[in-house]
């Protein structure tokens, strides 16, 4: 491979651009498969200075995991106005979500596949984001919680596990989106909240599903057709 020249420009540009060929190249070819001379030739710039910026692969994995999850965070956090019904709060953030993720797939595989996949380190940075959005979503639910059942008390451990089963399902459907032919951030959104806002709407007016007592299950199965 020939010397490649590179155009004197600030030192944070060139990072950026250095950053972009990375992500492109982990998010379609995997951090194994990844090499730093394919991704300082996206860059256009040298090897070395790859190196002098970003010091080795695994920090300049890193970095890409940081900025990557540093944007789908404000992404969403952006798309949500506080001053809105929480069905409308809900309804935005899933449509900023998924509108990011198919904007940004190589992003998205570089935070959801590559680094939960390539070791603890690059796990917890993965981690760190997805712990800020449940944190998110769950002051989002219980905010509303709150006013719906007009108690400021009611504690977050009452939505918190809806916002992590939420998150899940946002993270399995922007997967399944970003694959499926002319599907869009919108109707990824519709899909998640014909799927969600019936529990959480039941759960703003006071009207949560329980689950049976041991003695009605056992009642239920003795009285089931298949019982018989």
């Amino acid at each position: 491979m020939g010397t490649v020249k590179t155009k004197r420009m600030p030192r944070a540009v060139r990072e950026q651009q250095m950053l972009d060929a990375a992500v492109r190249t982990f998010g379609q070819r995997g951090y194994m498969a990844a090499s730093m001379d394919e991704i300082a030739e996206l860059a256009g710039v040298s090897k070395p200075l790859v190196y002098l910026y970003l010091n080795s692969k695994d920090d300049l994995f890193t970095a890409c995991i940081r900025r990557e999850a540093t944007a789908l965070s404000e992404a969403v956090r952006a798309g949500v106005d506080r001053g809105l019904p929480a069905d409308r709060q809900l309804w935005d953030g899933l449509q900023a979500f998924f509108a990011h993720t198919a904007e940004h797939p190589d992003g998205w595989s570089v935070l959801h596949l590559q680094a939960r996949t390539h070791g603890e380190r690059f796990a917890s940075e993965a981690a760190a984001m997805r712990t800020e959005i449940v944190e998110f979503v769950t002051q989002l639910i219980v905010v509303a919680a709150r006013e719906a059942h007009r108690d400021p008390d009611l504690p977050e451990r009452e939505v918190a596990g809806l916002a992590e089963a939420l998150v899940g399902a946002a993270e399995s459907l922007a997967d399944w989106a970003n694959t499926a032919p002319g599907v869009t951030a919108r109707q990824a959104a519709a899909t998640l909240m014909n799927f969600a806002w019936a529990g959480l709407g039941n759960l703003m007016d006071g009207r949560p599903w329980t689950p049976p007592s041991p003695a009605e299950s056992v009642t239920a199965r003795a009285e089931s057709p298949a019982s018989r």
